[in-house]
């Protein structure tokens, strides 16, 4: 390869870019807002859901909630149906996740979720879906064109669901006032714990 990006490489680069820059002009902020004040009045537990790469995307953010204190963990959708339903208790929010708002394995989450006495915060692009219609609170997450000739492969779309909730989840940390002594104690592991503990 020369020295110079190919046109594939850096046309993806822009388009994955722009789609998290645009966010900040397209979202509501109404929906974000929901979100926040759903997890700050939680007095259970956060649990993420997903299929896919949406699946891999709910997993990073359960992770990146408890790393700021927010209890969270990510269900497993296959074990949901079969007894892993259990996890989901009152006071707890659930947030699913699904591009189109129609996957199966999502939608049939939300009614057993909210008779159980948790919150359903339901993630898609698509409001009229039927996740979308059914979730306690919907935040809708558009990013436009995938970079992909056939705009099918879940890039774009993906890190603009995770780059919405690094940003709720730095909000959070700002509400709660975390504090570096907070993060050292949960983190001490790594290059992150080394310089947490060391006072860097």
């Amino acid at each position: 390869m020369s020295g110079e990006l190919s046109a594939a490489i850096e046309r993806t680069l822009h388009l994955e870019s722009d789609a998290i820059r645009e966010l900040a002009d397209t979202c509501r902020i109404e929906q974000v807002q929901q979100v926040i004040d759903a997890i700050q009045a939680c007095t259970g537990k956060v649990v993420t859901s997903g299929c896919g790469t949406s699946g891999t995307a709910a997993r990073k953010i359960a992770h990146t909630l408890s790393c700021v204190e927010c209890p969270a963990l990510f269900l497993e959708p296959a074990d949901a149906v079969h007894g892993g339903l259990g996890v989901v208790q009152p006071g707890d929010v659930v947030i699913l996740f699904t591009k189109g708002g129609q996957t199966e394995e999502m939608t049939s989450l939300v009614a057993p979720c909210q008779a159980k006495g948790a919150v359903v915060v339901g993630v898609t692009q698509n409001p009229e879906s039927d996740l979308g219609r059914t979730a306690d609170i919907l935040l809708e997450v558009r990013t436009g064109r995938e970079p992909d000739p056939f705009n099918m492969l879940a890039t774009a779309s993906i890190l603009g669901v995770l780059a919405m909730f690094d940003a709720i989840t730095i909000e959070l940390m700002q509400l709660r006032g975390f504090t570096k002594a907070q993060f050292a104690l949960i983190h001490p592991g790594g290059a992150v714990g080394k310089r947490l503990n060391a006072g860097g």
